[in-house]
């Protein structure tokens, strides 16, 4: 069974969003990834699709939604992304705060930095499912 993360920051446009698409990439095989906001800008930060492109992974068709939108289900990690007291709390068998610059208003070469500490860590979260399923 793959273990259910999500991503959670405010808005649901960049971090929580990148976080989700390298999740579904580069962990199909052992993550069930979502993500969501506590205030939802109702889009996806252009910035972030296009530089998620050059991943080859694309954000173009996800949403941005609130924490209402997400299935009931219990969750194996919540994950926020540095936003503080505005992240909403979520109820999950392990929390992380993954403390993110957010890259919104970042040129392009700033934004790449952290859409790349984001892949990073996505990746030893798969590595640390990984082991304790092993």
């Amino acid at each position: 069974m793959k273990a259910r993360v999500l991503f959670v920051c405010v808005e649901n446009s960049c971090r929580s969003q990148m976080a989700e698409g390298f999740a579904r990439k580069l962990g199909k095989d052992v993550l069930e990834a979502f993500s969501a906001g506590s205030k939802p800008s109702g889009k996806v930060n252009e910035t972030a699709v296009r530089l998620m492109r050059e991943r080859g992974i694309d954000l173009g068709h996800h949403l941005s939604k609130g924490l209402q939108d997400l299935p009931r289900v219990q969750w194996d990690y919540a994950i926020t992304m540095g936003c503080g007291d505005a992240c909403p709390f979520v109820p999950a068998k392990a929390k992380l705060d993954w403390d993110l610059t957010d890259p919104k208003a970042l040129p392009d070469s700033e934004f790449r930095k952290v859409r790349d500490q984001i892949e990073a860590k996505v990746q030893d979260l798969i590595r640390e499912v990984v082991r304790e399923t092993s």
